[in-house]
C-alpha cells in the first residue's frame, strides 16, 4: 500500500488509539466524584462504569476486526471514532447511573470498532521489517502514555473543572481525528467477502455480560437469589450456543482449533488472569486513596502515574531482547512479582503513608505486569502464520478487557460482602464504615493475588517454550503488541 504521508497517517491512527486508552484509565480517578454526583448506591454498582466499557470493548473487538476487513479499514476506523465521540458526549451529560453505564457500553463498542481497524491499517501502511517495527514501537509507547496521561488528566479535570469533562474531552480529539482521517488515511478496499459471524459475536458477548451481571448481583442479593442463579444459567446457555455456532459456521469469529496449541491456550489464559487482578487494583486503590486517605483527585492521579511509567520503562527495555531469552521463567516469575505487590496492598492500613504503604505495591504490580505482557505476546504467537498472529493478538487484547471485567466483578463480590459483615457486626455505627471499607479492600487485593498465582501456575504447567536457537531466531514470526488496556 502506497501512502504519501506515512508519518501523518500514523499520527492520526495513534491519536485514535490514544483516545481509547485514555478513556480506560481517566475514569478511575473520577469514580468517587461520579458516585456522589449520580447517587451510585455502592462500589458494586459503581464498578459497572469500568466493567460496561471493558465488556463491550472486549466482547466486540474480534467482530470489529472482521467488519474492518469487510467494509474497509478507514471507513470502520472513522465509524468507531464517531460512535466513541457521540457516546462520550452523551456520557458527560448523563443524569443517573443507568444512563452513564449505557453510554459507557456504547463507548466500548466504538473502541472495539476503531482499535482493530487502526492497528491493521498500521500493519498495511508500513512495510514488514524495520519500518513496521519502528511504527509499532511508537504505537506501543502511545498506548502506554495514554494510560499515564489518563490517570493524571482525570484527576486534574475532576478537581479543577468537573468530572463530566473526562468524557467531553474526547469530542474535540475525535473531531480532529475524523477531519485528518479523510486527508491522510488511505481508502483501503475490503479485504474479504466472507460473511460476518454476527451470531458468534452476540452470543459470546451476551454470555460474558450475563456472567459479570450474575457476579455483581451476588454481591447485592446473594448467591441463591433467583436473578443470580438465572443469570449464571443464561451465561452458560449462551456460551454453549456460541461454541456450537463456531463449530458449524463456515467463517467463525474464533477458530476454536487454535486453542489446541498449548502456548495459545496458555497465553490466552494469562491474558485473562493478569488483567483480572490488575483492574481490581486500580479500582479499589483509587477509592482507597480518595475516600480513606482523603487525597484530592489530582493527587490520586499523580499517585498512580508510577505504575504506567514502570510499565513503559520495563517494556521498552525487555521488548528488544525478549526474542533471545527463555521466556518461561519470565512468564512464571512475572505473576509472582505481581502477587507480591497485591500481598503488600492487602495490608493497607486505615492511616497510611504513600511512600511506605502504597508506592512499593505499585512498583511491584507494574513490574510484574510489564514482564508478562511483553513476553506473553511473543510466546503466544510463536510459530503462527502472520494471519494467525493477527487472530491470536486479537484474542490477547480481547482477553485483557474480558478478564478485567470478570476479575473486577469477582473482587467486588468479595470486598462488598466483607464490608457488609463488618458493618453489621458493628451494628451499623458510622464510625465503623472506614475500617470496614479498608477490610473489604484488603480481601479484594487477596482475591486479586489469587488470580496472579493462578496465572503463574498456568505459565508453569501449560506453556511449552524454551530458549530460542539460532534457527528459531532466523524464522521468528513478527508478533503484534498486546498492551494492557488495548
Amino acid at each position: 500500500m502506497t501512502v504519501k504521508h506515512k508519518g501523518l497517517a500514523l499520527a492520526v491512527l495513534a491519536t485514535g488509539q490514544f483516545m481509547v486508552i485514555l478513556d480506560a484509565t481517566i475514569v478511575n480517578v473520577a469514580l468517587p466524584a461520579i458516585q456522589k454526583a449520580l447517587n451510585f448506591s455502592n462500589a458494586a454498582q459503581l464498578q459497572w462504569i469500568v466493567t460496561a466499557y471493558a465488556l463491550a470493548f472486549g466482547g466486540f473487538l474480534l467482530l470489529g476486526g472482521r467488519l474492518a476487513d469487510l467494509f474497509g479499514r478507514r471507513r470502520m476506523f472513522m465509524a468507531g471514532v464517531a460512535l466513541f465521540a457521540l457516546a462520550s458526549l452523551a456520557g458527560g451529560l448523563a443524569q443517573n447511573p443507568l444512563m452513564l453505564i449505557t453510554f459507557r457500553t456504547i463507548q466500548g463498542l466504538g473502541g472495539a470498532l476503531l482499535a482493530p481497524a487502526a492497528l491493521s491499517s498500521v500493519l498495511n501502511i508500513f512495510k514488514e521489517g524495520q519500518e513496521r517495527n519502528r511504527a509499532l514501537g511508537i504505537w506501543s509507547m502511545v498506548s502506554g502514555g495514554g494510560g499515564a496521561v489518563g490517570l493524571l488528566l482525570g484527576g486534574l479535570l475532576t478537581q479543577y473543572v468537573n468530572w463530566r469533562w473526562i468524557f467531553f474531552i474526547n469530542v474535540p480529539i475525535a473531531v480532529g481525528v475524523l477531519l485528518a482521517s479523510k486527508s491522510f488515511l488511505p481508502e483501503a478496499a475490503p479485504t474479504t467477502k466472507e460473511r460476518v459471524d454476527i451470531a458468534g459475536a452476540v452470543t459470546i458477548t451476551a454470555s460474558l455480560m450475563a456472567l459479570v451481571y450474575a457476579l455483581a448481583e451476588a454481591a447485592q442479593k446473594g448467591w441463591t437469589s433467583g436473578i443470580t442463579i438465572g443469570s449464571f444459567i443464561a451465561s452458560a446457555a449462551l456460551m454453549i450456543a456460541f461454541i456450537v455456532n463456531e463449530k458449524r459456521v463456515k467463517h467463525p469469529l474464533i477458530d476454536l482449533s487454535v486453542f489446541k496449541r498449548r502456548n495459545v491456550s496458555g497465553g490466552t489464559a494469562l491474558g485473562i488472569l493478569m488483567p483480572a487482578a490488575l483492574f481490581g487494583m486500580f479500582f479499589y486503590l483509587s477509592i482507597y486513596l480518595q475516600q480513606i486517605l482523603h487525597y484530592s483527585p489530582t493527587k490520586t492521579g499523580l499517585a498512580d502515574v508510577p505504575f504506567t511509567l514502570v510499565v513503559i520503562m520495563v517494556a521498552g527495555t525487555l521488548a528488544p531482547r525478549v526474542a533471545k531469552l527463555n521466556p518461561k521463567p519470565i512468564l512464571v516469575a512475572g505473576p509472582l512479582v505481581m502477587t507480591a505487590g497485591l500481598a503488600f496492598f492487602s495490608r493497607l492500613p486505615l492511616h497510611a503513608n504513600y511512600w511506605t504503604n502504597v508506592l512499593p505495591g505499585i512498583v511491584l504490580m507494574s513490574l510484574g505486569m510489564a514482564l508478562v505482557f511483553v513476553t506473553n505476546t511473543v510466546v503466544t504467537t510463536n510459530g503462527s502464520s502472520h494471519q494467525e498472529a493477527g487472530l491470536i493478538s486479537g484474542l490477547l487484547n480481547t482477553g485483557q478487557q474480558i478478564g478485567g471485567a470478570i476479575g473486577l466483578a469477582v473482587l467486588s463480590v468479595i470486598s462488598t460482602n466483607t464490608t457488609k459483615q463488618d458493618i453489621a457486626a458493628a451494628h451499623g455505627q458510622a464510625s465503623a464504615v472506614p475500617g470496614a471499607l479498608v477490610h473489604g479492600f484488603q480481601h479484594g487485593f487477596i482475591a486479586a493475588g489469587a488470580f496472579a498465582v493462578l496465572a503463574s501456575l498456568v505459565a508453569l504447567v501449560v506453556t511449552k517454550v524454551h530458549k530460542p536457537t539460532n534457527v528459531d531466531l532466523e524464522s521468528e514470526v513478527e508478533a503484534l503488541p498486546a498492551v494492557p488496556g488495548v
